[in-house]
């Protein structure tokens, strides 16, 4: 296993954007904090898809876009147990459920801002329509404690409820003060586990991980704003964004006695856009140690051959398009993270891909290391 000690990230051969790839039935997700694309005024048609949900199948309402399958937000108060509320007022949307609760909020732009348990998080925006909310599904579900996948010969969408360790995750904050370049840091924080001394162990690493970025963070802005100044007071056409650091977490595996959660750290210092660093941690719950991608991947000792030829033949079928060969991951520092079902390895923006490809993800299921 890891030692608990803050991760040194590998010098990547150049810096991960903040873009994540998409995936059939899901929307892309923004990790950056910046604005999402207002919400169309197009007319969509909606459609009735089959679900199953826990082995029971329901015909809810939908709307598809580019590919991606939107819910009604109604579905959910009967058919998923979630509790839903809307307030046309506020224009705002919240779902609870599973100790979590999400908030959908549509600017007066049409944007859309979402937050789950205080935590801003992002996405593409919803939809309303005809009075009806309609909420990225695989965004929704994944971040509501669901697992979901897609059946192509059915055309069925199965949706389970995923047995979860008793905890609960809970978002920490560092924030800068009004006067200083604008930080702010999430990160998670253990409560309610049986194993007080390995809750403890984790929450103190990640905490600790958190401030020693926060830091760091704030001395890059600080600095940025400083040659910002000196490039405007230069040049007075020329203005300049303010200087910017997020950290914002995604908890992606809460199961089998194991958490596996990803932070991404977005800095912008001018330009046209910012950079994130996407650091990854998969913690074994029952000595708060984290764990090898080895040992992720069942302690296979062929791990490594599987991940490679995994990754091939999702190239091979167009997943992404590589800039140079891909010959193998990293065994010593390649970045990964747990999801409901399998292994995910995933590489930064420019160290295999173009900008526009995003964070390249290769999802390898826990059954091919069985």
């Amino acid at each position: 296993m890891k030692k608990l000690k803050p991760v040194t990230k590998r010098n990547k051969k150049t810096p991960v954007i903040a873009l994540a790839a998409a995936i059939a039935l899901s929307v892309p997700v923004v990790a950056a904090p910046v604005p999402q694309a207002a919400a169309q005024q197009t007319q969509y048609q909606v459609q009735t898809q089959t679900y199953s949900i826990d082995g029971t199948q329901v015909e809810l309402p939908t709307i598809n876009v580019d590919g991606s399958t939107y819910i009604g937000l109604r579905s959910l108060n009967t058919e998923l147990g979630l509790t839903t509320n809307w307030s046309p007022t506020a224009r705002e949307a919240t779902v609870d459920g599973n100790n979590r609760t999400m908030t959908v909020n549509f600017t007066d732009t049409n944007l859309t801002e979402y937050t789950l348990n205080g935590q801003r998080i992002y996405g593409n925006s919803s939809i309303i329509q005809d009075g009806t909310t309609y909420i990225p599904v695989r965004f929704l579900l994944e971040r509501m404690g669901y697992g979901i996948a897609y059946d192509a010969a059915s055309r069925t969408v199965g949706i389970t409820k995923i047995a979860e360790n008793d905890l609960t995750i809970e978002t920490a904050k560092i924030e800068s003060a009004e006067d200083e370049p604008h930080l702010l840091v999430h990160y998670p924080q253990i409560a309610g586990y049986a194993n007080q001394e390995a809750q403890d162990r984790i929450n103190a690493f990640l905490k600790e991980e958190a401030e020693q970025r926060a830091a760091s963070g704030a001395e890059e802005i600080a600095q940025a704003e400083a040659d910002n100044a000196d490039a405007e007071a230069s040049n007075p056409d020329l203005t300049i964004p303010p200087a910017s650091f997020d950290g914002t977490f995604l908890v992606t595996y809460n199961e089998q006695d194991k958490l596996s959660l990803y932070v991404d750290y977005y800095i912008y210092t001018g330009g046209a856009h910012g950079i994130t660093d996407r650091v990854g941690y998969t913690f074994d719950l029952a000595t708060g140690e984290q764990l090898s991608l080895q040992e992720a991947a069942e302690g296979n000792a062929n791990y490594v051959d599987i991940i490679n030829d995994s990754i091939q033949r999702q190239l091979d079928a167009g997943a992404y398009n590589f800039m140079e060969p891909f010959e193998s991951i990293d065994t010593a520092e390649q970045d990964f993270f747990l999801k409901h079902d399998a292994v995910v390895v995933y590489f930064g923006v420019y160290e295999y891909t173009a900008y526009a490809e995003g964070i390249p993800e290769f999802p390898v299921p826990f059954t091919a290391f069985q």
